[in-house]
């Protein structure tokens, strides 16, 4: 698991994802705060597929309900 030749964004990565892993609730409410700060990446990376998934859904009707009434 540990690679010899690893750079430190490697290590970092999957250190981070172990950590999402291991504590599924934590990382959805870490993902939520970072999603305030702007990074879309560590967003969805954070909550998982179930949760982008959703995300996706969640604005596509949104924006459908906009085009509804205005």
């Amino acid at each position: 698991m540990n690679n010899p030749h690893e750079t430190p964004e490697e290590k970092r990565e999957r250190l981070r994802q172990s950590e999402l892993k291991n504590n599924p609730s934590g990382s959805l409410h870490d993902a939520l705060n970072r999603g305030s700060s702007g990074n879309l990446t560590d967003l969805t990376g954070g909550m998982g597929w179930k949760g982008t998934g959703l995300l996706i859904v969640v604005l596509v009707v949104g924006y459908v309900i906009y085009k509804l009434f205005f």
